[in-house]
């Protein structure tokens, strides 16, 4: 008799797509068509790595960063120049990394100081540059600054981190444009996640219920409202908030779409269907970061109701 080997799950699948697609002794790619160590996506990462039991990767990644890291305390994006988004992004994972490598508390500490000198007198967050946003981002996105930010003050006993995180946050509450799904469900799920990190359950849920009412029969959710196609990413962070919110069965739907479409090499691209207009060309580092990500709460959920 003749056995096929048994398909690896998808979960396995996409961390042997993340081993693959590390720069040695750096961080993870951009995409598949940029093979440059991305410092940001690559701090996102590290919480993942040590959570899927891979921490000498997730060290590796770590001093990589603390290799880059600018005399002002920011971290460069690929075109070299700091961006407050990117800074925190990298502030997560050494955060992560904190007791388990040396220097990273140094490290995060500088780069702390370097978000408060960010802060606008109305509690927005600034940036020096927005070039890479490419006029798809918003300064939205910066709500997904500010867990790492209150992290931080916590595990450096510093609450001048922490006020300010919430003084940031208290800015962005206020607009009326945060919650509402009305962009790329990449950056709109950047928001929801962020709310539910700090404790904004309520305000999660009602952006989320925008979400619920655009999920289409098969799983999927448009990429924009007004859209067929769908960004991966997207889909794969809001399973993480409906997880965390107990919503299960759009979440679990949302994954078992992502399974159908992940691509042989256990990556993703980072748009598909008819019009795809985000890296729908490239596989994409960041949708593997969230989709393991999802993977360990849909595990957990499992679990618990095993």
């Amino acid at each position: 008799m003749l056995f096929w080997p048994k398909k690896k799950p998808s979960y396995e699948r996409a961390m042997d797509w993340c081993k693959a697609n590390m720069v040695p002794g750096q961080g993870i790619i951009v995409h598949t068509k940029q093979k440059v160590p991305y410092p940001e996506v690559t701090g996102y990462y590290i919480p993942t790595l040590y959570q899927w039991g891979e921490a000498e990767l997730a060290r590796t990644c770590t001093r990589w960063l603390m290799s880059i890291q600018l005399p002002d305390g920011a971290f460069p994006a690929p075109d070299g120049t700091p961006y407050t988004f990117d800074t925190a992004q990298i502030m997560r994972g050494l955060c992560a990394a904190i007791d388990d490598v040396p220097g990273a508390r140094e490290s995060l500490r500088r780069a702390s100081d370097w978000m408060l000198t960010q802060v606008a007198e109305d509690g927005r967050l600034m940036t020096p540059s927005t070039e890479l946003w490419t006029g798809i981002a918003s300064d939205l996105i910066h709500t997904y600054a500010l867990p790492p930010l209150a992290e931080a003050g916590r595990l450096l006993n510093e609450p001048k981190y922490t006020e300010a995180a919430r003084f940031v946050l208290e800015h962005y509450r206020q607009r009326e444009d945060l919650v509402p799904f009305n962009r790329l469900t990449h950056f709109h799920a950047y928001a929801m996640e962020a709310l539910c990190e700090l404790g904004e359950l309520e305000l999660a849920a009602q952006g989320m219920a925008d979400v619920e009412r655009a999920q289409r029969a098969d799983g999927s959710i448009p990429a924009y409202p007004d859209v067929s196609w769908i960004c991966s990413t997207g889909m794969a962070q809001y399973a993480i908030v409906w997880y965390t919110l107990g919503k299960r069965e759009p979440a679990d739907r949302a994954m078992a779409y992502l399974e159908k479409i992940q691509n042989k090499s256990g990556g993703f691209n980072g748009s598909y269907g008819e019009g795809a207009k985000y890296i729908s060309g490239a596989e994409i580092s960041w949708a593997v970061k969230y989709f393991l990500d999802a993977w360990r709460l849909k595990q957990a959920g499992d679990d618990k109701h095993a």
